[in-house]
């Protein structure tokens, strides 16, 4: 039997029950943002039994939202700062690839739980209706906590190397959010993609680890020349990095074109993501 979609339509019978009819969706169909804010308890329970999940039976727990990106800086800092000389922007090297590296773990451990939890979560979808919108938005969520304690060691590091913010990190949500929704609009594309091609969750982490050396981690854009540079910004990761370096190290990498470009592509992302999932959310519970 086929995943239905809520039609909104309620009949009373004459026992003064009320009766809703589940029908199809045909074609494309509209996103339904109430119903998602009427179920957003569902939201916080996913949000809360991910978090659980991820760290239980670990012998570090919420460790490894730090020693990830830690480790990563290390070898980043040792192959391309040391030996490879890659500039810095003025900045220590460790800082400068750290600071990238806490919102690109945030994007990409989004992205990989995202696109997997229609495949985890299948008894859910054959067996109760629920917007299924609010699973790959629960599972980037999630990942705050994670960006929370990786956040922290930054700010640790920075009073290390006698760096502290700017004026411009008030503008740092800014580009937390560019980031969510860059994850969330991947998120939803990969997810109903991997729900009917199972090849997907294989080509996913290989997608990742391409997207990280498109983006500017471990050197820096002004590498780049215009109008290069502007382009380089249809990568909504590119705008998200450079931004957090110029909020928090104040770069001279102040948001321009090239963060314009990163900001129209992310939401492009999670506005067709988003419209594509549901197109597909008729068939999860047939093909998954």
């Amino acid at each position: 039997m086929k995943n239905r979609e809520l039609s909104g339509n309620s009949l009373s019978s004459s026992s003064g029950e009320f009766h809703v009819h589940i029908e199809p969706s045909k074609g494309w169909v509209l996103l339904r943002l109430r119903e998602l804010w009427n179920y957003r308890e569902v939201i916080y329970f996913l949000i809360w039994r991910d978090i659980k999940i991820r760290y239980k039976q670990t012998i570090l727990g919420a460790f490894w939202a730090v020693l990830q990106p830690l480790l990563t800086m290390v070898i980043f800092s040792l192959f391309f700062g040391r030996l490879a000389g890659v500039p810095s922007d003025g900045i220590p090297y460790p800082i400068f690839s750290y600071s990238a590296l806490v919102p690109w773990t945030f994007f990409a451990n989004g992205l990989l739980q995202a696109s997997n939890t229609l495949v985890n979560n299948a008894n859910m979808v054959k067996k109760i209706y629920f917007p299924r919108l609010t699973m790959p938005i629960a599972s980037v969520l999630a990942g705050l906590v994670d960006f929370s304690l990786a956040f922290l060691v930054l700010l640790i590091l920075m009073l290390y190397y006698r760096i502290f913010p700017t004026s411009n990190i008030i503008w740092l949500p800014f580009f937390l959010i560019l980031a969510l929704f860059t994850s969330l609009g991947a998120g939803f594309w990969l997810s109903a993609m991997n729900a009917q091609f199972r090849d997907i969750r294989y080509i996913v982490p290989f997608l990742i680890q391409a997207w990280l050396f498109i983006t500017p981690i471990a050197y820096p854009s002004s590498l780049l020349s215009e109008p290069w540079k502007t382009l380089y910004g249809l990568n909504p990761m590119a705008g998200v990095v450079e931004g957090f370096r110029w909020a928090l190290l104040g770069t001279d990498t102040e948001p321009g074109l090239m963060t314009l470009v990163s900001t129209i592509a992310a939401v492009v992302m999670l506005v067709s993501g988003a419209y594509y999932f549901r197109r597909m959310e008729k068939t999860f519970a047939d093909v998954i």
